[in-house]
């Protein structure tokens, strides 16, 4: 792998893992379609870890005012917006755990992310045109929080969009555009550490390379322009654009497969 190249995936990766249009897809396809070796696990690993960077620096007085107000007031609205984080990262976790070879061979085959790009976005239209979307955050009740949460866990396949699936059941459960991304982002902290923090314990030191800082470097970097042009820029839109990019995206792979550039 070359510097580039690193730079290439941890833009990849901060740009498509906050918009709902899967950052697992791209990671596995932008490298078949270039020709490219795929660069594992370990390197994916660092991405993410920049992702989750950003999320904690971009929500940073929410984070702190939410633990502190778990410690001093567990019964204020901030504490309860945290326990419910960390209910609905349950399903994603335990998905996680049992699929885990699933997800790492029979789930990366280019039609099954093609398919799941496509019906993830049917999802996000039919979502995203539903009435009277006006709930914020701490107005979601228990009941909406275990169905964002079961919708999570559908992300371990790549292509659905962990931010897609999520962002759909927000809109589901009534919330605002704006409020179910930004509860999605904040959603996305405890499955992404997570799975950090069990990634990392089974690494050679030798894996921390240059090549893993740089992907941690770029991909934070990036996913804070992806944070902020996504919350800013739904506040005046609707998500047709990414819904049209992920039917695109996925006809595309599929023709790919169709005529042979590249395999099943």
């Amino acid at each position: 792998m070359s510097i580039t190249y690193a730079i290439i995936l941890g833009a990849l990766q901060g740009i498509t893992e906050f918009l709902p249009i899967s950052s697992s897809a791209h990671l596995i396809i932008v490298p078949l379609f270039l020709k490219n070796i795929y660069q594992g696990l370990t390197f994916d690993v660092a991405l993410h870890l920049g992702s989750m960077l950003a999320i904690i620096l971009y929500f940073f007085k929410d984070w702190v005012s939410m633990f502190k107000k778990a410690l001093t007031q567990p019964k204020s609205q901030e504490a309860r917006t945290l326990w419910f984080l960390l209910l609905a990262s349950l399903p994603a976790a335990l998905a996680g755990y049992k699929l885990e070879k699933a997800a790492e061979t029979f789930f990366r085959s280019p039609t099954i992310i093609a398919a799941a790009l496509i019906m993830g976005a049917i999802l996000l239209w039919i979502s995203d045109r539903k009435r009277n979307l006006v709930k914020e955050i701490k107005a979601v009740g228990l009941k909406e929080i275990i169905f964002i949460g079961i919708a999570q866990a559908l992300a371990i396949i790549p292509g659905v969009s962990r931010s897609g699936i999520t962002i759909t059941a927000g809109l589901l459960a009534g919330l605002k555009r704006e409020e179910a991304a930004k509860f999605s982002f904040l959603l996305a902290t405890p499955i992404i550490l997570g799975a950090g923090v069990l990634k990392i314990s089974k690494m050679e030191l030798s894996e921390l390379n240059l090549y893993f800082f740089i992907g941690i470097i770029t991909s934070m970097l990036t996913a804070i322009f992806s944070i902020r042009f996504l919350l800013k820029y739904l506040r005046k839109a609707n998500l047709s654009l990414f819904v049209i990019y992920r039917v695109i995206l996925g006809l595309a792979i599929l023709f790919a497969v169709t005529v042979g550039y590249i395999a099943k």
